[in-house]
């Protein structure tokens, strides 16, 4: 996916947010396009699964330092 959104966006939070931002903020988006909440839209089940891709990166202090320093490209296969 070369067009991936920016994780903080997504969230809709900013880069200096706190870990009970990013959980708060996850946790609206996916209650809000969970997809037992929406069942069938496909397009709410992508805006799921990306706040959940980005909580993943963010929440965890290594990835997060990582996404910081080299954005998507720190997470995307290829090394070589």
């Amino acid at each position: 996916m070369a067009d991936k959104r920016d994780y903080y966006e997504v969230l809709g939070v900013g880069r200096t947010a706190t870990e009970d931002e990013l959980k708060k903020a996850y946790r609206k988006l996916a209650k809000k396009y969970h997809p037992d909440t929406n069942p069938g839209d496909k397009e709410a089940e992508a805006k799921f699964k990306e706040a959940s891709e980005a909580y993943a990166i963010l929440s965890d202090p290594d990835k997060r330092r990582q996404y910081d320093q080299f954005g998507h490209s720190a997470f995307e296969g290829g090394a070589g």
